[in-house]
C-alpha cells in the first residue's frame, strides 16, 4: 500500500518452517500472490507514516523490514490485532527456518 498509495485487502498466512508470511487474494485462489521472508526481519508498530491519510494511521499500522532491506507496511483490523501480528512475526523471525 505505501508504494502504490492505495490499500488492498489481503489474506495472510504466517508459517514458521520456512519463516514466511504468504499473502493471498481474499476473494479466493489457492496460489499466494507473494511472500515475505521473515528470517532475520525487523517488525515494528508504525505510529505516524508520511503521506498516509488520517483513517489509514489510527494506531493499526506496522512495518516489516526484511533482511534484504525491503520495507512492507501493513494495516491490521485493530490495535489488539496489530499487537498479535507483531508478536507472532517477531517469534517466527527469531525461530523460523
Amino acid at each position: 500500500g505505501h508504494r502504490r498509495k492505495n490499500w488492498k485487502v489481503r489474506k495472510f498466512v504466517l508459517r514458521e518452517d520456512p519463516a514466511y508470511l504468504h499473502y493471498y487474494d481474499p476473494a479466493g485462489g489457492e496460489e499466494p500472490l507473494g511472500a515475505i521472508h521473515l528470517r532475520g526481519c525487523v517488525v515494528t508498530a508504525v505510529e505516524d507514516m508520511p503521506d498516509s491519510k488520517k483513517y489509514d494511521a489510527d494506531n493499526i499500522l506496522f512495518e516489516i523490514i526484511t533482511a534484504n532491506d525491503i520495507h512492507y507496511y501493513l494495516q491490521a483490523a485493530s490495535s489488539a490485532e496489530r499487537t498479535e501480528w507483531i508478536k507472532a512475526i517477531q517469534a517466527v523471525s527469531r525461530t523460523g527456518k
